[in-house]
């Protein structure tokens, strides 16, 4: 057996990336996407010009301060989610520059949560100890949404606090995996396990009262990943499965406002300019984009909607890939994937399961919400509203999105490397 070790070969040794020049080129693709912005409206927008500057400035601040203080190198994630998010900040200028300053200062905060979580998330018996507050408070939040919820487009998932409207669900969405994961990390008992189930059936039904399907199904779907995780029994989500379809059965039979969205799905091209507008413009302007696109500002998807949100919240890949091409939309579903290979990588040397369970719920709900969004607009699937996650224009979408992706850098083990004292160059 000795002499078989000796024997074995030896993992070769590869070089991790240069994430300095990474960021430079991240930089320069912002700088000059953010330029083409500039130039897309009547006159050149020196606003836009600025908040592609400073947002590229807070990147290479992020990743100095943690590269030379905290003597971290594993910025892959980071630079994935900057991509993403410096393409939404683009495409939203280029239509409203006054909508992409303020979503760029969303941003920055949902970076400065994502680094505050990370730091938490670090200390498992901490999160053990806050993932029945952190239930607790999640719960609030969606009878609050009850409560004082805004219809928007046929949902009532809003609720406005001293003029600012945030999304309740987008941060039970952080919650739910961080219950379910602290839940089930312990021995996984039944005691457990029904406490979560309950927990579920709580944020899913709610949800469904507010008319909020898109983002039930999300949650739904994260339950499937987290249940599965735990037991590893494809029989159980087969139940669980089963059980969502009678429910959903229902809700179409009983609920005319998704029986509409389901008479439309396959249906769009009966009725082009009415029930079938949304997404018969938006496969037109797809098809018109081509492989290389139009250009930033020369796109069609920009003037089909009177209400510019729509462009650049439900619709804003469809836009993209008109302005920027198709070859650069498989890009942005590549980066998506990037981060679910990412999760499963790392959920594999993990520190314990609840970093494991975290990460992979989490890349499996942003690799899902992207799939609806994706194929809800192309008719693929049946149009939920979800938005895309990094892009979209949403202020509770962008901080919820990085807080979910700071469960996937947490199951890293080179993320916590630096606690242990600065490591040689």
């Amino acid at each position: 057996m000795a002499s078989k070790s000796k024997k074995q070969k030896k993992i070769p040794h590869i070089k991790p990336i240069n994430n300095f020049a990474m960021l430079f080129v991240l930089t320069v693709f912002q700088l000059i996407t953010g330029y083409s912005a500039a130039l897309a409206g009547d006159a050149f927008s020196g606003k836009m010009m600025l908040c592609a500057a400073v947002f590229a400035a807070f990147e290479w601040l992020y990743v100095g301060i943690f590269y030379f203080a905290m003597h971290r190198r594993n910025f892959e994630l980071e630079f994935i989610a900057f991509f993403l998010t410096g393409v939404g900040l683009t495409a939203i200028g280029s239509v409203n520059v006054d909508a992409c300053f303020k979503q760029m200062l969303i941003a920055i905060c949902g970076v400065i949560g994502f680094t505050i979580l990370v730091f938490i998330l670090g200390n498992v018996e901490l999160c053990m100890k806050l993932r029945t507050p952190v239930a607790v408070a999640a719960l609030i939040l969606l009878v609050l949404n009850l409560i004082l919820a805004k219809v928007i487009n046929g949902a009532g998932n809003w609720i406005e606090i001293a003029g600012v409207r945030i999304q309740p669900s987008e941060f039970v969405k952080v919650a739910f995996i961080f219950v379910g994961a602290a839940t089930l990390e312990k021995i996984q008992t039944s005691k457990n396990i029904i406490k979560f189930i309950i927990f579920s059936v709580a944020c899913v039904g709610t949800l469904i009262l507010i008319r909020d399907f898109g983002t039930g199904l999300v949650f739904f779907v994260t339950f499937l990943i987290i249940a599965f995780m735990n037991s590893g029994d494809i029989k159980t989500v087969g139940l669980a499965v089963s059980a969502a379809g009678m429910g959903g059965a229902i809700v179409i039979k009983y609920k005319s406002y998704v029986t509409k969205r389901f008479s439309v799905y396959r249906h769009i091209w009966d009725d082009p300019y009415d029930t079938g507008y949304q997404q018969a413009h938006i496969l037109t302007g797809m098809a018109s984009g081509g492989l290389l696109g139009l250009g930033i500002g020369n796109g069609n998807i920009r003037h089909y909607f009177k209400d510019y949100h729509l462009t650049i919240t439900d619709d804003i890949f469809g836009f993209i890939c008109e302005e920027w091409g198709f070859l650069f939309g498989i890009v942005l579903v590549l980066s998506f994937v990037a981060i679910a290979v990412s999760a499963l990588v790392n959920s594999i040397a993990a520190r314990s399961a609840f970093y494991s369970i975290a990460a992979v719920a989490g890349a499996g709900m942003l690799l899902f919400q992207t799939a609806l969004n994706i194929f809800g607009i192309t008719d693929v699937l049946p149009l939920t509203g979800v938005t895309l996650p990094f892009v979209s224009q949403g202020g509770s979408s962008m901080i919820s999105c990085w807080a979910v992706l700071a469960f996937i850098k947490a199951s890293d083990v080179r993320t916590y490397n630096y606690l242990g004292g600065a490591k040689k160059k």
